[in-house]
């Protein structure tokens, strides 16, 4: 009775191996057919079989199902590339602890195919706009080749544009621990045929040279790309409403390059934000020395003074960004209003008075400076129009200083170059 029950054990492992064989042979068969799906369908037929097979059985499977995602992520799967990785680095796994090397180094040749699959993949990706999709293919890519870093920082601004800022974060922060840097050696020499610089590797263009045919060689050094991955840190903390990591980061970004006017915009900003406006001005008058033909500094600085009602200077911070920029619309409207409002102030006094000899004389006394200031305010606007005679904006405004003016003549010629 015991020997039955052996040679009824012995049976079933049989019946086992020869099941685990044919799906493999039929899964192998179909994939060298083209008809990766078949295969996927018999390998998931076999997953059960192999489970507790040996490790040739075992790694034989996993470099099987690693060969048919990969082909599947190939013909358009995007979901197909972290299997065939997955299964790959099992076939590593498995032959490692095993001590035998039948795939190894095919499923390395594989591994180094699939990585530049991903990127020609994420590239078509992000032609697309499917950064999300990128940004990840990107990523696995760094992941099976961690030497090449760049593929992070690709993925990381895959991921920006997409407006996947977690992720994005995510990606920055690890570049930064790993230290990337981003600059590299661009080398460059002239085609003595055609006068053009052309860039090219080191040493084609060192044969070029050689061989006549190129000239003028040189080695440029592209920029580093630390600053700007911090500086980009800072901006997705503050996006994501993380205040004190935002202000954090920017003083590291500062610190790396303190001359960087985006920057300091971006720190003033947050202040900003956060209601800091003395920081705020602060930081822009610190941008306005590093970069002072920037007529946007000088005007924000005006508008910061004007919401302080610091008048006198918000003035000079129009007026210095009209000599930068004659043409700065915003900036002639707004200098146009500082003379306004500030005429505007003087009518509660006026309406305030009585009818005595003294106050008579005080009301006419503040109606001739409101009208000076009206008069400063239209004359900003008169003369905004010699270059932009049909903005709306400042029409409209200038039709509305004359009204209050009481000066009917300019009121109806401004209505009629408004067409009203």
């Amino acid at each position: 009775m015991k020997t039955k029950i052996i040679l009824l054990a012995a049976l079933s492992f049989t019946m086992v191996s020869f099941a685990q064989k044919n799906e493999l042979k039929t899964a192998d068969k179909a994939l060298k057919g083209g008809d990766s799906a078949s295969a996927k369908a018999s390998l998931e037929a076999a997953s059960s079989l192999v489970a507790g097979a040996d490790a040739k059985v075992q790694a034989q499977y996993e470099f099987l199902r690693g060969k048919t995602y990969a082909d599947l992520a190939k013909k358009g799967d995007g979901s197909a590339f972290q299997e065939a990785v997955n299964s790959f680095k099992k076939v590593l796994k498995i032959e490692e602890e095993s001590g035998k090397s039948k795939y190894s180094a095919e499923t390395k040749q594989h591994l180094s195919a699939i990585t530049a699959d991903l990127v020609n993949s994420a590239v078509a990706d992000n032609g697309a706009k499917k950064f999300k999709e990128a940004a990840e293919k990107l990523y696995l890519s760094y992941k099976l080749s961690p030497k090449d870093t760049s593929y992070l920082y690709y993925a990381a601004s895959s991921a920006v544009n997409g407006g996947h800022y977690e992720e994005a974060l995510t990606y920055y922060n690890e570049l930064q621990e790993v230290g990337y840097d981003g600059s590299a050696i661009v080398y460059k020499a002239t085609n003595v045929a055609s006068g053009e610089t052309e860039e090219m590797d080191k040493v084609q263009r060192d044969l070029m040279v050689k061989s006549g045919t190129y000239k003028d060689p040189k080695d440029e050094k592209t920029p580093s790309k630390k600053a700007e991955i911090v500086k980009n840190t800072a901006l997705i903390y503050t996006q994501l409403g993380q205040d004190d990591k935002a202000l954090k980061a920017y003083e590291a970004a500062r610190a790396n390059d303190p001359k960087d006017v985006n920057l300091i915009l971006n720190q003033a900003n947050l202040y900003f934000k956060l209601g800091d406006k003395d920081k705020f001005k602060s930081l822009m008058a610190e941008a306005v020395a590093v970069a002072p033909d920037n007529p946007d500094l000088h005007y924000n600085i005006g508008v910061i003074n004007m919401e302080q009602g610091n008048i006198e200077e918000a003035r000079a911070a129009y007026k210095k960004a009209l000599e930068v920029n004659p043409g700065y619309t915003n900036a002639q409207l707004n200098l146009s209003t500082t003379y306004v409002n500030e005429g505007n102030g003087l009518i509660d006094e006026m309406n305030s008075l009585g009818n005595s000899r003294a106050d008579i004389a005080r009301y006419d006394e503040l109606k001739q400076q409101k009208d000076d200031l009206f008069k400063e305010g239209a004359g900003v606007l008169e003369e905004a129009l010699k270059t932009n005679p049909d903005n709306q904006g400042i029409l409209t405004q200038l039709k509305n200083i004359y009204g209050a003016m009481g000066d009917n003549e300019n009121f109806m010629r401004l209505k009629k170059l408004l067409g009203e």
